[in-house]
């Protein structure tokens, strides 16, 4: 089946075929069924005995019995490291960019004239306001485990 040229502003161009997204439909048509036929295998076909008895119906967790309530509270730490973790992530990853762009090789030299020393020193008040955000949680002890 051929493609008939098609006039744009572009010049000659093949026009739109439908026909090369079929291997994505056939692609999304047996993800799905996949995912469709997992599910319902396991809970349709009685592949494995169901027998309930009070040992298998026990919480389980690590090989021990659970002790006490599943509600107990955690110590703030985690999630403070956690939240802290993220942000300093987040904070370091906004430095990639600009990394590459500045210093990479082949980097436009057009843009290093006009932007580099701007964003140099924007990424310099950036860090200077990592630094402080590291050293006030570092004052506050939020990396000192009890």
């Amino acid at each position: 089946m051929s493609v008939t040229p098609v006039q744009t502003p572009g010049g000659i161009e093949p026009a739109f075929d439908l026909t090369a997204y079929y291997p994505i439909l056939i692609y999304a048509i047996v993800c799905i069924l996949f995912a469709v036929g997992a599910i319902a295998g396991t809970h349709l076909f009685p592949f494995k005995p169901r027998k309930p008895t009070k040992i298998k119906q026990m919480p389980y967790e690590s090989g021990m019995d659970p002790i006490g309530s599943a509600r107990m509270q955690f110590d703030i730490k985690f999630y403070l490291i956690a939240i802290l973790f993220l942000v300093f992530d987040v904070e370091l990853l906004f430095l990639y960019p600009w990394a590459v762009i500045a210093y990479g090789e082949g980097g436009d030299q057009t843009w290093r004239a006009v932007f580099g020393t701007v964003v140099f020193l924007e990424i310099m008040v950036f860090l200077v306001t990592f630094v402080i955000a590291y050293v006030y949680a570092w004052k506050k002890g939020v990396f000192q485990w009890r």
